[in-house]
């Protein structure tokens, strides 16, 4: 018989529903049984797609026994960590700062007032030497709530107090020092009582300890940072293009390098096993450094800012490879992400059933890796050839078995280009190139064919805000790319971008109280959204407005970052709470990390610079104003750990640097005024960037016309125009000046 999340909107909560656990969901419900019942919780937090959650329902929560020892001596309480990532984020921390690590499944022992007494992540079904396993772990939280239940809450106490004062030491640093640090900062030479570092000078100094610390991280062989595993984070590669702008890109050696990591980082990325060959696309992480084997599942976050890395270092490098595997994440993306109303879906799993043929049963990956027969079977025997060749395909698989622990790839093959297809096509003694390409092009068409016929991954087909802002940042910036690979294409991207932007008006925002919802599925919506949604999803407007020049958008961002700053916005020590006031959470925290989603701090940041300027403010204005002090919120972080914070930095650049806009006047439908808006959307990335607007989209602007009957572009740096322009080489060369 199913239990209470049988009800559930959340497709991860829905997968537990036939367990025999007697799971209920977060709520009061909940938490006064547990009260009642004077019982312990066991919170559970995971998501649709998550393989490790997988595997310990398979393994414990589908157990008849485990259930009954859970069912008799706690509460057992499930959570999307997608729908509620702010329940996610404190017992995330709790376990982080107890054990230093974390992930998901995420397991937190509460007491009934929701304080964490105990948790991890995976707990094996038996214990194995050490490792305790999950039925004793259940048995031990049971007696010592039983018997020593004062220790146990004491111990709670002491950890939330940590975790507060913890970042009511940050708040104290900012009194001491007259803004966020570690310790009071001084200028040189000056001694302890001097004023504090200028902010430009502070972030100067973060941008090169910044960059120091990924040049001296960067693999040079593989691309990326560090060793197994690797993750795509975009964060990163964001802070190196905008270090590559700033020092005037291939002109200077910091420059050259920045460059460099970014665009072979990315290369080995979209050559190995992380991308999606067939289907296009990125998954999630790489296990080994070489980005070879992949943990499959694919997430809507990685897809939209993975693309964008894609483009802006096309854009810098003029390599269209990038611009390529960017166009093969849209495909995938309109393809397979997409609904039919035109917002994104959250993520296809890892796992799924191996066809009958391969001897059935479920693992992870088997909807993506191939064995040679297979491919044989599916290809004329010289194009299986030029195929194999080219992915590394071997007759007994070409995963290694220290990567392979689970045996899910034994004799089958992860696609991974070896080398430059040149040299494929060479060594099978092709002489036409270009011809070889094309035949390789079809095989790949008809494997992704096959493939499609194979039992697919669950998908998340959850509508999640922040996550839709990401992509329609993407798909808005798609639509703009210089001509190129991406010119036949641009006007789809721009109504992929229109279509899920009217989405996100239409169902996630809640018109008659002006708030913004977290997620939509199947026509219900989940709670209220949460700061990360809010910044994204303004962010993605800004981009759209960009690209279509329509105020409509740009006002809609302008009423969301006014509801932002009223819901989650700290008066007392400036940045953004992470959710909103009247929530039960036992902490109210902020991020301070851009990891694999940025922080809502840090997309704010990029958002009220581009508003300000947008708006015609002065160095004074509110936004600018505002943005200054998210600045010095988040000083300690940003200087202290420069890398842990890429994004904000990327904003603080912006706010440093002098405001510069444009506004075209005249018809938008003329092709004269088009190739103005192309030109800016051509530039080589400047220092600061550049914000595009018409007369219509503020009344600063109202007064610019165009001047002869023909459109007219206004370029103002730092508050003063420059005379006005009327072609692109004139505009090109305003803006090189």
């Amino acid at each position: 018989m199913p239990n209470a999340l049988a009800a559930a909107t959340s497709p991860y909560l829905r997968q537990h529903a036939d367990n025999p656990v007697a799971w209920l969901e977060w709520g009061e419900a909940a938490f006064a049984r547990a009260r009642a019942e004077d019982k312990p919780i066991l919170l559970s937090i995971g998501y649709s797609t998550c393989h490790w959650c997988h595997v310990m329902a398979r393994e414990s929560f589908e157990n008849e026994a485990v259930a009954a020892q859970l069912n008799r001596d706690f509460i057992p309480v499930k959570l999307d960590r997608e729908e509620r990532p702010d329940v996610d984020r404190v017992y995330m921390t709790y376990v982080q700062a107890r054990s230093g690590h974390g992930g998901w499944p995420l397991n937190v022992f509460l007491t009934p007032d929701l304080k964490p007494f105990y948790g991890g992540t995976y707990f094996p079904p038996a214990d194995a030497g050490e490792r305790r396993g999950f039925p004793s772990l259940l048995a031990a939280v049971a007696q010592a709530w039983r018997e020593k239940r004062a220790e146990l809450v004491a111990e709670a106490d002491r950890v939330l107090a940590s975790l507060e004062n913890h970042y009511k030491n940050r708040a104290a640093a900012v009194a001491d020092s007259g803004g966020p640090g570690g310790a009071p900062e001084t200028a040189p030479g000056t001694g302890s009582a001097a004023a504090p570092v200028p902010l430009h000078d502070a972030a100067g100094d973060a941008y090169e300890r910044g960059f120091m610390h990924l040049y001296e991280s960067f693999d040079a062989g593989h691309g990326g940072f560090g060793g197994a595993p690797k993750f795509p984070r975009a964060g990163n590669l964001d802070f190196l293009l905008r270090v590559a702008a700033l020092q005037g890109g291939d002109t200077s050696e910091a420059g050259r390098e920045a460059l460099k990591m970014t665009a072979h980082t990315l290369r080995r990325m979209c050559e190995g096993g992380l991308h999606d060959h067939l289907g296009g696309g990125f998954h999630r992480y790489s296990t080994d450094d070489a980005w070879f084997v992949p943990h499959f599942e694919k997430m809507l976050y990685d897809q939209a800012q993975i693309a964008r890395n894609l483009l802006d270092c096309a854009r810098a490098t003029g390599d269209e490879r990038l611009a390529w595997a960017a166009r093969g994440v849209f495909d995938y993306l309109l393809r397979d992400l997409s609904h039919p109303a035109g917002a994104f879906f959250s993520a296809e799993d890892a796992d799924s059933d191996r066809p009958e043929a391969q001897g059935g049963g479920h693992a992870e990956g088997a909807f993506y890796v191939w064995t040679r027969a297979e491919i044989d079977a599916a290809l004329p025997p010289a194009d299986a050839a030029l195929v194999c060749a080219h992915f590394g395909v071997e007759a007994a698989g070409n995963v290694p078995a220290e990567l392979d622990p689970q045996g899910h790839f034994s004799g089958r093959n992860i696609l991974k280009q070896r080398r430059p297809f040149a040299e494929t096509a060479a060594a099978l003694g092709h002489d036409d190139v270009a011809g070889a390409a094309d035949r390789l092009a079809s095989s790949l068409d008809r494997l992704r064919a096959v493939r499609a016929a194979r039992p697919r991954p669950h998908r998340d087909e959850k509508i999640v805000a922040a996550w839709n802002g990401l992509a329609l940042s993407a798909f808005a910036r798609a639509a703009v790319h210089p001509a190129g690979c991406l010119a036949d294409k641009r006007p789809f991207y721009l109504d992929a971008a229109l279509r899920c932007a009217r989405f996100i008006e239409l169902e996630l925002i809640d018109s008659a109280r002006g708030v913004l919802r977290r997620s939509w599925l199947e026509g219900r919506v989940s709670g209220d959204a949460f700061a990360e949604d809010y910044a994204c999803v303004i962010a993605g407007l800004l981009d759209l407005h960009q690209a279509a020049l329509d105020p409509h958008w740009l006002r809609l961002a302008e009423r969301l970052q006014a509801t932002m700053d009223r819901l989650f916005w700290d008066e007392a020590e400036g940045g953004y709470f992470a959710a909103p006031a009247d929530t039960e959470l036992v902490l109210r925290l902020k991020d301070d990390y851009d990891g694999a989603e940025p922080a809502a701090s840090s997309v704010a940041m990029g958002n009220l610079v581009r508003l300000s300027v947008l708006a015609g403010e002065n160095g004074d204005g509110p936004l600018r104003a505002r943005a200054r002090r998210l600045a010095e919120a988040f000083r300690s972080q940003w200087s202290g750990a420069p890398h842990a914070m890429p994004v904000l930095l990327c904003g603080l650049a912006d706010l440093l640097s002098e405001p510069v806009h444009v506004v075209l006047a005249g018809d938008p439908r003329d092709p004269a005024f088009a190739a103005l808006a192309d030109t800016l959307h051509g530039a080589p990335p400047l220092n600061a960037p550049v914000q595009l607007l018409t007369p219509a989209c503020a009344a600063w602007a109202a007064g610019m016309r165009p001047l002869g009957g023909r459109p007219t572009a206004y370029l103002c740096r730092d508050f003063a125009c420059q005379p006005p322009v009327h072609t692109p080489a004139e505009l090109r060369a305003a803006l090189a000046s």
